[in-house]
C-alpha cells in the first residue's frame, strides 16, 4: 500500500516563501492557507487510494502510516537547505513546518475529514500553537489573506532590513514547527543558528503534533 502521495514537496513554493518575507509577522498563516489549498487535494486523493486498495483498512492505520512517513521526512528537513548561517536556518524551519501541515492534512484526510475544507487551515494552527484558540486563528487568516490580496495589487514598500525580516520570519516558523528554543538563536543570528534544528528536535517536535492531530481527529 502507498503511504503517502507519490510525488513529495519538500518544501513552500517559490510563492509562498515571498509573501512570507513580505509579511514575516503573519507567516503562519500563509503558509497555512497555501498548504490547504496545494496539500489539501493531494492528502485526499492518497486517503482515497489507500482506502480503495485496502477497504478493511482502520483509519487508525492511516493516520499512523502518515506519521511515519512525515516524522521521517521532519528528520531530514535540517539538511534540505544546503545553506550556512540565518537563510538556511529561516529555510530549514519553513520546510519543517510545511513537513508538519502535509502531515496533519493527512492524518486528517486518514480519519475523514476533509483536508481541503478552508477550516483545516484553522486547525493547523491551532494544533501547530500558534494560535490558541480557533477563534483568534480565524481572525489571523482573514488578516492574512486580505494582506495576500492587497499584496497582488501593490509591491511591498516596507524598506525593512533584509536580516530583519529573516530573523522575524525564521522566528514565526520555528515556532510554528515546535522548535522552542529558536527564538534566542534567530535573536544573535548567529552562523550555523540550523544546527539547533538537529534530528531529534524535528523528531520529536513532529511526533507531538500527531498526538495532538489524532486525538482531535479521531475523536471528531
Amino acid at each position: 500500500m502507498k503511504e503517502a502521495a507519490a510525488h513529495d514537496e519538500t518544501g513552500p513554493p517559490g510563492s509562498l516563501w515571498a509573501r512570507m518575507k513580505a509579511d514575516p509577522q503573519y507567516a503562519p498563516e500563509h503558509l497555512a492557507l497555501e498548504a490547504v489549498r496545494r496539500l489539501g487535494p493531494e492528502a485526499r486523493s492518497w486517503a482515497e487510494h489507500a482506502r480503495e486498495e485496502d477497504p478493511g483498512t482502520t483509519a487508525d492505520a492511516l493516520a499512523q502510516q502518515a506519521v511515519r512517513r512525515f516524522t521521517s521526512h521532519a528528520r531530514l528537513s535540517g539538511a534540505v537547505s544546503g545553506a550556512a548561517g540565518l537563510p538556511g536556518a529561516v529555510v530549514d524551519v519553513g520546510v519543517l513546518a510545511w513537513t508538519q501541515s502535509r502531515m496533519v492534512l493527512h492524518i486528517a484526510a486518514a480519519y475523514g475529514i476533509d483536508p481541503v475544507d478552508p477550516e483545516r487551515a484553522t486547525d493547523l494552527l491551532v494544533l501547530q500553537k500558534v494560535h490558541k484558540i480557533a477563534e483568534t486563528a480565524r481572525v489571523a487568516l482573514g488578516v492574512a489573506a486580505g494582506r495576500e490580496r492587497a499584496n497582488r495589487l501593490f509591491a511591498d514598500s516596507t524598506g525593512k532590513p533584509l536580516s530583519g525580516v529573516m530573523v522575524k520570519l525564521g522566528v514565526k516558523l520555528a515556532q510554528m514547527a515546535g522548535v522552542r528554543a529558536a527564538k534566542r538563536m534567530f535573536a544573535k543570528v548567529v552562523p550555523g543558528a540550523a544546527v539547533i534544528l538537529g534530528s531529534w528536535v524535528n523528531s520529536a517536535a513532529t511526533k507531538d503534533l500527531a498526538r495532538r492531530t489524532q486525538a482531535q481527529y479521531s475523536a471528531a
